[in-house]
């Protein structure tokens, strides 16, 4: 699976929750400044040639939607963010997040919780 940048994740998340959209269905979820019908266009070609949306041909359009679950590209993200910055400790991620995020024991009993329940 490849990166997404930012304005393919974004498009990802419209696509994610409609399930299936033309494209000016996707720029009309999209918050203003709203890019140009050509932009959000484009950038769905950009996803369907790295594998991640497909479409269905309707009339003269096309109607398109996700090949891929949205836990699964998180779950590829989260790795990647692991492995790039983390020297892939799951542990030094949390660590870092627990001190930047300066969260109560309280919190962290939460997210321990959260883990041993699982």
């Amino acid at each position: 699976m490849q990166t997404l940048t930012r304005a393919e994740e974004q498009i990802m998340h419209k696509l994610w929750d409609l399930k299936k959209a033309y494209v000016k269905e996707v720029l009309e979820t999209l918050p203003a400044p709203k890019p140009a019908y050509n932009t959000v266009s484009t950038i769905i070609r950009i996803l369907e040639r790295k594998g991640v949306v497909g479409h269905e041909k309707t009339g003269k359009s096309y109607l398109y939607y996700p090949l891929i679950k949205k836990d699964e590209y998180r779950k590829f993200s989260i790795k990647k963010l692991i492995h790039g910055y983390f020297d892939g400790s799951f542990a030094k991620m949390a660590s870092f997040f627990a001190k930047e995020e300066d969260l109560s024991t309280e919190e962290l009993d939460e997210v321990l919780n959260h883990l041993k329940n699982k």
